[in-house]
């Protein structure tokens, strides 16, 4: 039995894990961006282990939700799901200073490694649109050109699918990868997104809590439990490097190192 936590886990494909893996076993703790959004989980709160509340736009509040969880436990399995795209409203207003998107979808999963208890497994969402990302590193807030939410996206999932793989590097003794859920029909995929909805939890709560030795994987871009290609700058050290820092500068807060006690 593994202690999973599910970033952005109230609805999509963040609730449907949670239902898999309570289904299966498993310790789920769940996060939702309020108390409102909390209010509306129903029976699966209350077979949850727990729930941390915090908005992840906000730096201060992500580093609560890191503390909350902590409180609980340490985790077993962090999945990180929560992410906004391209077609939501609160793309480009800003929390902190950050864009929206980039806070959700970059900034709030990079904390959370740093400050949380470091788990056995990290599986972080990317996106197939990662292969359009710019790996420029420049103006990652979007303050010095035109809003652009397409290429907005590519990018924020660029940057998850290298964080995945950098802290593979770096974090030996954790499994971390990254998933590409495919275009299912969730609040962010729209109704006309082409695959199937029933599959896109499915790899994440599998690296997560599986325990066949396909499973054990680590520093791999998975999706429907199959390695894919994976844009080859994703797996550049210099690159994941040149992230990190970048993280560090945008946050202030750096990625610790192995030596430090989980």
């Amino acid at each position: 039995m593994a202690r999973v936590f599910i970033t952005g886990s109230t609805d999509g494909l963040g609730l449907a894990a949670a239902r898999t893996l309570i289904e299966d076993g498993h310790d789920v703790v769940l996060h939702a961006r309020s108390e409102a959004r909390a209010a509306h989980l129903g029976d699966i709160r209350r077979r949850a282990s727990g729930i941390a509340i915090g908005d992840l736009s906000s730096a201060e509040e992500t580093l609560s939700v890191a503390e909350q969880v902590d409180d609980i436990g340490r985790m077993d399995a962090v999945i990180h799901n929560a992410g906004i795209g391209y077609r939501e409203p609160r793309r480009i207003a800003t929390v902190d200073g950050h864009a929206h998107l980039l806070a959700i979808n970059v900034l709030a999963p990079y904390l959370l490694t740093c400050r949380m208890r470091r788990p056995d497994r990290l599986v972080y969402l990317s996106s197939g649109m990662h292969r359009g990302g710019d790996s420029s590193l420049t103006d990652l807030d979007w303050t010095a050109r035109p809003w652009n939410g397409t290429q907005a996206y590519s990018d924020s999932k660029l940057l998850d699918a290298a964080l995945a793989l950098a802290v593979a590097r770096l974090w030996p003794d954790v499994r971390s990868n990254a998933v590409e859920p495919g275009w299912v029909a969730t609040k962010m995929g729209g109704s006309s997104a082409p695959d199937d909805l029933a599959q896109g939890h499915v790899t994440q709560a599998w690296l997560a809590a599986g325990d066949d030795p396909a499973a054990q994987v680590t520093g791999e871009y998975l999706y429907h439990r199959q390695p894919r290609r994976i844009l080859p700058i994703a797996r550049d050290t210099a690159f994941q490097d040149a992230l990190l820092e970048e993280l560090r500068r945008l946050t202030g807060v750096s990625l610790p190192r192995v030596t430090q006690p989980a």
